[in-house]
């Protein structure tokens, strides 16, 4: 048995007991409230009238209890209330006739009590049969209302669990798409590289065993400073400026206090990469990349500009110099993944002749 079910058990035993301890200590009072005013010889005494209430009590107490597990084993507490209601009539009737009769007998027929009622002795059965079925009716409905409440609770866990894990399962399928396509650019990189200068290459090799390694320990965090991206675009770019040498020119307007904020692992590096890809690599000419960094309104403002044209009329993540759109796509899920729909990830018109990836990530309390 788990904690949460003997956590269960143990409230049920408390709530049972407390409640039918309450019963009688109203039914005590009563018979200290409301003496009877017959003769001694007419009706018991108050001890003998004591007697039989605690006898009642316990009796409707064992009833409860042990048609609990049975009701159980029946399937009743995975029922909706439209089925459970005729269920619960039905067993309440059937456990008030087995406690008025087993009260009745034992005071009329096992003490042989005489019968003073002003009412017949059958009138006073059916009527205590009809007392019995409502509150025993009650004591059902509580006890369903408690395990439908329940039930709903644990379905509710079990969603935000599933939801989690589709989460984290999403997270580590957008890594995995993002983490190859940028080994693979960087080793295509190295390859020119070792023809020409392989001094050079020597230092290319220990900046891609960096991004390698950055790679490898990054997939398995949600974010990283901006400051390790940074470290690892500037790694990349080095290797790219071998390739396109003064066609490639970078320029950075990071400011300082942005450099120990959360990021998504990879995010500037796709930014990055797609500048590269579609603003530089298809332009003969070449041209700069910008990397700006802002803190804003408890918000990280995330831009990297590259040469190239945008079409006005085309959609957050369209296609612009040729891209498909599709690593910024995934960067850009990866974001709300991360950090809800209040994260951003556009592309979108710059100065003329330029444009923009620019994203927006909200900073958690810790950071804001």
């Amino acid at each position: 048995m788990n904690n949460a079910a003997r956590a269960r058990d143990r409230l049920y035993v408390i709530c049972q007991s407390a409640g039918w301890l309450f019963w009688l200590g109203l039914q005590v009072f009563l018979v200290f409230a409301f003496p009877d005013s017959r003769a001694n010889n007419a009706r018991p005494d108050q001890a003998c009238t004591l007697c039989i209430v605690a006898i009642v009590v316990a009796l409707g107490w064992l009833i409860t209890h042990f048609t609990r597990p049975i009701v159980g084993r029946w399937g009743w507490k995975t029922l909706g209330w439209r089925a459970l209601l005729p269920r619960i009539l039905a067993v309440s009737f059937v456990q008030s006739v087995i406690w008025s009769v087993i009260g009745y007998g034992y005071a009329y027929l096992v003490l042989d009590l005489p019968w003073t009622g002003k009412v017949p002795f059958w009138a006073a059965c059916v009527f205590s049969v009809l007392n019995g079925v409502i509150m025993l009716s009650g004591w059902w409905c509580i006890y369903f209302f408690y395990h439908l409440f329940d039930r709903l609770n644990r379905l509710e866990i079990e969603r935000l669990r599933l939801a989690t894990s589709v989460k984290e399962s999403e997270l580590r399928a957008l890594k995995s798409q993002v983490n190859p396509h940028f080994i693979f650019n960087s080793l295509n990189s190295l390859r020119a590289l070792i023809e020409e200068d392989p001094l050079r290459a020597r230092q290319a090799v220990t900046q891609l065993a960096n991004l390698l390694r950055y790679s490898l320990q990054s997939g398995q965090q949600e974010t990283v400073p901006f400051e390790d991206e940074l470290s690892v675009v500037n790694d990349y770019l080095a290797l790219e400026q071998v390739r396109h040498e003064e066609r490639l020119r970078l320029r950075l307007d990071v400011a300082p206090d942005t450099l120990q904020l959360p990021i998504p692992p990879m995010l500037l590096q796709t930014l990055v990469e797609n500048a590269v890809k579609y603003g530089i690599s298809t332009r003969p000419e070449g041209g700069e990349i910008a990397i700006i960094a802002r803190r804003e309104n408890d918000s990280l403002r995330l831009q990297v500009t590259n040469p190239g044209a945008f079409e006005p009329g085309s959609t957050r993540l369209a296609k612009a110099n040729g891209s498909t759109g599709m690593g910024l796509a995934n960067a850009a899920h990866r974001l709300r993944l991360l950090f809800g729909e209040q994260a951003t990830l556009q592309l979108r018109a710059g100065e003329p002749g330029s444009v923009v990836a620019e994203a927006i990530i909200p900073l958690p309390l810790s950071h804001a």
